[in-house]
């Protein structure tokens, strides 16, 4: 039996050790956290609580409701597998004769509660031309539900007019949808437009009405409207509704988006003292705008001891906050405590954690982590690559580092732009100019485009080589390219320029020619710190022309919408 030791945090070093023990405090905890990450990482192999399939005892009404329920979970796995209803119902109604209504219902039940918004449309429009079928006012809704939540606002409008026709009154479930079909397909103007006009004229809008038209500014980037309707909510003697839950989940989303830390700080609060339930979503959207990992730990401690569980993406967070510290084995405590919670990783979850080991060098827990992404059915994409690809890079594994490359085309996969900088950083790294060069004309044969983060890293190697007259060379092809070079391509190349010539050469491009040289400008920039280009807030992510995939998952988009597919996943 494996026994997994819970987060070891140690005391402070300025209470326990003195100077002369530092460099043996260090080494002795490097230790500690590989020889546990090796016991965890052989733990993870074992088999978990989401993969133990239990055995459940059916008790069908009779001999007929069996036969009915075995055909109906054929049928629906049919559908699946052929990725389309229409012609598997034909199917089993020319075998039957008759569809019974009962199945055709609950295979809409059941893919609208899938969310599965393109097969509900698909056998609600073949029940439309269907003789057999009474095609009545509820299923019209649904049917203008759904094209509203695939973004389809074109035939959502169609649906609505036949309504029409039919002489069906519009109501809020019909204008809602068609709101819902303008946001989701980018058309913000119209669906504000709806929304304004059941204001004034009706129907009046639901709790979902304002759910959604909040989902549809924040997204559109219309922080100043959303605001506007929620405080309107707020600020009414005696509104036909209050903000729900789902609403300050938005609004806590938007102030994170808009980087108003404390105003969603204060919205948080302010659910507590409205009565507004808190739920593992509120907390993790607080988890996600912090940036220390003492901060995310204190709100992942407050949400157990509010007697919530967490969920994965609550796991995500921690552990990406405790990766982006170096805190390997605290991130590595959290992913098996997940695992042990019988919560099954994601994807995301399994690349955070990945990117955890990567960033130390840590290539064999890596490893064991890629390959155990497999086995719980989470296939790894090119990021999980590419981060594999960083593990080699940042132990100073070249040679593994091209094996691995290779294996991603052996694999069916296509290096992309990130892919390609990762590789180029660790020849760069390594000063091995010639390889880097070699790395950066195959990613152009292969017709892809250097980013930022390619430019700067090509030009601060050269730099560093005593060559700055190169150094230079890729500062204007940076710029001929179509990059605009940013304020650390900036710094970097200043930093990089030692006589007085090059000094006043650099300044001239920058645009810096009437400003003094900043000493502290580090020379050595790429020997400390692999984010040699992390903004200067400290987020650890990549300027914003060059948000490479794996960031995007550590930093926040990904993540984000994870966490907000939790806040709306009831919203139907």
């Amino acid at each position: 039996m494996m026994v997994f030791l819970k987060p070891f945090i140690s005391p402070s070093s300025s209470s326990l050790w003195s100077k002369s023990n530092s460099g043996e405090n260090s080494l002795n905890t490097n230790v500690k956290i590989c020889k546990r990450a090796e016991v965890v990482c052989q733990g993870m192999l074992t088999p978990r609580k989401f993969m133990q399939k239990r055995r459940k005892v059916e008790v069908f009404k009779s001999t007929e409701d069996e036969a009915d329920q075995k055909n109906w979970r054929k049928m629906m796995n049919e559908i699946e597998e052929a990725g389309s209803a229409v012609s598997v119902l034909r199917t089993q109604r020319d075998k039957n004769q008759a569809l019974p209504k009962n199945l055709v219902l609950g295979s809409l039940v059941r893919f609208k509660q899938l969310k599965k918004w393109n097969l509900v449309s698909e056998i609600l429009e073949w029940l439309r031309t269907q003789h057999w079928w009474d095609f009545n006012e509820m299923d019209f809704l649904m049917l203008i539900t759904a094209y509203g939540k695939q973004g389809d606002f074109s035939k959502a409008e169609r649906i609505l007019g036949y309504m029409n026709k039919k002489g069906y009154p519009a109501n809020v479930i019909s204008h809602t949808a068609l709101m819902e079909a303008y946001g989701k397909g980018g058309q913000y103007a119209k669906a504000e437009a709806i929304f304004r006009r059941m204001q004034t004229s009706g129907p009046e809008p639901s709790a979902i009405t304002y759910q959604i038209i909040l989902k549809i500014f924040v997204e559109g980037d219309k922080f100043n409207e959303a605001q506007e309707v929620f405080e309107a909510l707020m600020d009414m003697d005696a509104p036909p509704l209050k903000p729900d839950q789902k609403m300050f989940h938005m609004m806590i989303y938007m102030y994170k988006k808009a980087g108003k830390y404390e105003k969603a700080r204060h919205l948080f609060s302010l659910m507590a003292e409205r009565g507004i339930p808190q739920n593992t979503v509120t907390y993790n959207s607080l988890m996600s705008f912090e940036t220390n990992y003492k901060e995310v730990a204190n709100i992942y401690d407050q949400m157990q001891r509010a007697g919530l569980r967490p969920d994965v993406v609550s796991y995500a967070l921690l552990i990406s906050a405790y990766g982006k510290a170096r805190r390997e084995e605290e991130a590595l405590a959290v992913f098996e405590e997940m695992l042990d919670a019988g919560v099954r990783p994601t994807q995301k979850s399994y690349n955070i954690l990945l990117d955890a080991f990567a960033i130390s060098g840590m290539v064999e827990q890596a490893r064991t982590v890629f390959k155990s992404m497999r086995r719980d059915r989470c296939s790894p994409d090119l990021c999980s690559y590419t981060t594999m690809l960083s593990a080699y890079i940042n132990a100073s594994d070249m040679e593994g580092a091209e094996k691995f490359f290779r294996r991603i085309k052996q694999d069916g996969l296509e290096p992309n732009v990130v892919t390609y900088g990762t590789l180029i950083k660790g020849y760069a790294k390594t000063n091995d100019l010639e390889k880097m060069m070699e790395k950066y004309e195959d990613m152009r044969v292969h017709g892809i485009k250097a980013n930022q983060t390619i430019f700067t890293t090509i030009m601060d190697a050269y730099g560093r080589n005593k060559d700055f007259g190169s150094a230079v060379a890729w500062f204007n092809e940076m710029a001929s390219s179509g990059v605009s070079p940013d304020q650390k391509a900036k710094n970097i190349l200043l930093s990089l320029a030692k006589t007085s010539e090059e000094q006043m050469e650099a300044k001239q491009i920058t645009g810096c020619a009437n400003e003094l040289i900043v000493n502290s400008i580090p020379s050595d920039i790429n020997d400390n710190d692999e984010n040699e280009y992390d903004d200067d807030d400290g987020s650890g992510g990549d300027d914003d022309d060059d948000i490479d995939e794996k960031e995007s998952i550590l930093s926040g988009e990904k993540l984000d919408k994870l966490i907000i597919s939790g806040s709306a996943a009831s919203q139907t």
